[in-house]
């Protein structure tokens, strides 16, 4: 493992401008050549963490809500060969080695894997685990409000901890999936949509008023977005204007459509092509910070964006499944699992707290030993089990240069470096002794430098989807994470290097874990 020292530190830095420039330059002609890696299967040590910059911000500025996320990972899967399995069908007979597939639960949720060409029932998974929820405000079941001094506004609810101060005062959009049914033919489909301006803010009151902003408004009443306006009780032009006028409830008495307001209703069926408001039965739809996602800094070395956390880890490690080898000697399963509900504490079935990656990595394993014609069991499982590691990725703090206090000595990461292996003594994280060497011996295979992250005791630890996947299948496992500043902000800041820098991480892992795991047996 490389040291992380101040020389090492500055040796990299000064390296930036010229990475910035060469990003500017030649865009395209690296665009072509992380193209050609995803065919070439090149060697982590040879991945350049500054041609997935631009990519990963396209990702985070093009798909705003989870289920945008995981219609956004099937479309590269598809186009790179996956084959999607169905819940629903039998796997038996569908799944061989040498293949690659992926599954999803709820719209929400997704599993992708790779089966080694040299696959053998009870043969070791190497998996990486993360999620794709991040903090937002949506839309409650009846969001129309009463109107408020000519004001129209949004009905919202919290997920998480979102509606937190730096809420205010943003440019907000919606986005989110509508529930949709076919009046010829009674079909019942989900249509994802976005809407590509804010249309929403929530304003903060000036501070002549004398009332504090911050620590003690109520989310309720005082953080209740504004879309529009309606000045018809004032005005009887204002009907007829360019405002939000009054207007009658849409989709007739009792249907979905006239709980929510009109004019919102009407946006949402123009974008699907929606005609007949009575058709839309439901949505889940969401606010989002619509500012793009950006390079920043003097040498463009940060990126600032919403929803980093967990955008950010998921998409390096999806990236990395993608570019992973492809070797005639693989005989292990390479997957990726990117979960939704982690900041509410993944007990939804698309959680992780759910049985959607055991029992995908359970059927897999069925129908692999059928074509193998290998008797399927506890004892099959138990043997896959034992032989496989789960990395548990979900951004972690960077080192905070204003709040110095919170940063302890040798455990702070720094932005633009590598990965971090996240450590805590109340086992909050899974990472001990034993996966920190095997991690700390994939960065050498791979090229890469592995930070450390541990709270001081005096400060609270978040929670990860590690714990609660290894324990639900007893792997060994560790928690990896990609160093952030203003982790729950409605913006975030992480290195312009760092999307790059996890999925050269991530892919060493999923290409070298077979042969460290040999080390490690007698």
């Amino acid at each position: 493992m490389t040291r992380v020292t101040p020389e090492f530190v500055r040796a990299r830095s000064s390296n930036l401008s010229l990475r910035s420039l060469a990003m500017e330059q030649s865009m395209a002609m690296r665009m072509s050549s992380a193209a050609e890696a995803i065919n070439n299967k090149m060697d982590a040590k040879n991945l350049k963490p500054e041609a997935f910059t631009k990519p990963y911000l396209e990702f985070m500025t093009e798909n705003p809500t989870v289920f945008h996320a995981v219609d956004y990972f099937k479309e590269k899967l598809l186009k790179a060969g996956y084959k999607e399995l169905s819940s629903r069908d039998s796997w038996a007979g569908k799944l061989e080695p040498g293949g690659k597939y992926f599954t999803t639960r709820n719209g929400s949720s997704l599993i992708a894997f790779a089966v080694g060409k040299a696959y053998k029932p009870g043969n070791g998974v190497a998996m990486v685990a993360g999620h794709i929820d991040a903090l937002t405000a949506r839309l409650k079941p009846t969001s129309t409000k009463p109107k408020s001094h000519g004001y129209v506004q949004l009905g919202v609810a919290q997920y998480a901890g979102a509606l937190n101060e730096t809420w205010w005062d943003r440019d907000l959009s919606i986005g989110g999936r509508v529930i949709v049914r076919d009046p010829e033919t009674g079909k019942t489909t989900v249509k994802l949509v976005k809407l590509d301006w804010p249309i929403a803010r929530i304003p903060t009151l000036a501070p002549h008023f004398g009332i504090g902003m911050t620590g003690h408004n109520n989310r309720e009443t005082e953080m209740v977005p504004i879309i529009g306006l309606d000045n018809s009780d004032v005005s009887s032009s204002a009907a007829t204007s360019n405002t939000t006028s009054s207007e009658q409830p849409l989709g007739g008495l009792g249907s979905f459509a006239s709980t929510q307001p009109p004019k919102l209703v009407k946006l949402i069926a123009k974008q699907l092509n929606i005609t007949d408001y009575s058709t839309i039965l439901n949505w889940e739809l969401e606010l989002f910070d619509s500012q793009p996602a950006t390079v920043g800094g003097m040498d463009k070395e940060f990126i600032f964006a919403g929803r980093i956390d967990d955008k950010l880890c998921s998409w390096a490690a999806f990236m990395a499944l993608l570019h992973a080898k492809d070797e005639p000697s693989d005989g292990g399963i390479k997957l990726v699992a990117l979960f939704d509900d982690e900041e509410i504490g993944s007990l939804l079935r698309q959680g992780a707290r759910g049985n959607f990656l055991p029992i995908t990595i359970e059927r897999a394993v069925e129908s692999l030993a059928f074509l193998s014609q290998v008797p399927f069991g506890p004892g099959l499982l138990g043997q896959t089990y034992s032989s496989s590691f789960l990395v548990s990725s979900d951004v972690t703090h960077a080192a905070h240069p204003n709040f110095p206090q919170t940063n302890l000595p040798d455990h702070s990461p720094r932005l633009n470096v590598g990965v971090a292996l996240c450590v805590d003594a109340s086992a909050h994280m899974t990472t001990d002794s034993v996966s920190m060497a095997i991690l700390d011996r994939v960065a050498e295979l791979a090229g890469c430098v592995n930070q450390r992250h541990m709270i001081r005791n005096d400060s609270r630890s978040g929670g990860t989807v590690g714990p609660m996947l290894s324990a639900a299948m007893g792997v060994k496992a560790a928690d990896v994470g990609i160093p952030q500043l203003s982790m729950h902000s409605i913006r975030a800041t992480t290195g312009s290097l760092d999307p790059g820098l996890g999925i050269k991480f991530y892919k060493g892992f999923l290409d070298h874990w077979e042969a460290v795991d040999r080390e490690w047996r007698a």
